[in-house]
Formats: structure tokens, C-alpha cells, sequence
């Protein structure tokens, strides 16, 4: 499994945490395990492989800092999102950008621009073109706007 699978897997996962009580740790601890892989590849091939302990961790530290850091990661959308409340804005698409929001803030190891890259890849197998635009306007403004010294 490749550092893109992994991010994916952790947008997903990001996703469901957005739409339910459960702690992020809870939902990693049910979701991370190779049993959980082998149900869901039965649906998306996504799931094919179980990460190793490196992706693992990547995907740990991306649920766990969206789950604390989810107000927060809200807030610099709708600030972005120039005239759109967040509550409109496709659960989908905010679930990536909480994601590659939480890259650019806390993981100075991975590049702002390889940041946004990914967060568009991603988003061109889940949401129309329209979208996959927005989400790029959303994080290029952040970007430029929050940290102008690291665009």
C-alpha cells in the first residue's frame, strides 16, 4: 500500500466520523484491523491490501487530528468558502479537505502542494468536476491566506 492509498482510506474514515458520535479511536480501532480490510474489499478494492505499520500510523495520526481538530479544520472551510455556510457544502469534498487541511497545519513533513495534489486526485473519484475545482480554490486560498511564507 502507497502513502495515496493510505490518505484515501483516512479521507473515508474521516468521512465517518463526521456522520457519527464515536470517537475517532473507536472508529480506528474497529476499522484498522484486517478483518474490517477483508470485508470492505469485498466492495472496493481500495481495501485489497491491509497497510503496513508506517501507513498505519499515517492513517492514525490523520483520523485522530481531524477528530480533535474538526471545529477548528470547519472553520478554515467555511472561512474559504466564500458565501457557502458549511452545512452546504458536500460531506464528501469536506471530508477531504479536513484531511489535507490537517496535513498542511500539522505535518510539516508533507509538502502544502503535495497536500492539495492528492486532496484534487482524490476528490476526481468522488465528486464532479465542479467540485474537485471548489476544493482547490478552497485549499489554495487557505494556503496562500494562513500560511503565505510556506504556499
Amino acid at each position: 500500500m502507497n502513502r495515496s492509498t493510505a490518505r484515501e482510506i483516512a479521507v473515508h474514515l474521516a468521512f465517518e466520523l463526521a456522520f457519527s458520535s464515536e470517537r475517532a479511536e473507536t472508529l480506528l480501532e474497529r476499522e484498522l484491523t484486517p478483518e474490517a480490510f477483508a470485508a470492505r474489499s469485498r466492495d472496493e478494492e481500495l481495501y485489497a491490501q491491509f497497510p503496513g505499520e508506517g501507513e498505519l500510523n499515517y492513517m492514525t495520526t490523520l483520523v485522530r487530528g481531524v477528530g480533535s481538530h474538526g471545529a477548528e479544520l470547519d472553520g478554515y472551510i467555511e472561512k474559504y468558502a466564500r458565501g457557502w455556510k458549511f452545512s452546504r457544502i458536500d460531506r464528501v469534498a469536506a471530508a477531504i479537505m479536513r484531511v489535507a487541511m490537517y496535513e498542511i497545519l500539522y505535518m510539516p513533513d508533507i509538502p502544502n502542494g503535495a497536500a492539495i495534489n492528492e486532496a484534487v486526485e482524490i476528490a476526481k473519484r468522488y465528486v464532479d468536476d465542479d467540485v474537485v475545482k471548489f476544493i482547490n480554490g478552497i485549499l489554495g486560498s487557505f494556503v496562500r491566506a494562513e500560511l503565505p511564507d510556506q504556499g
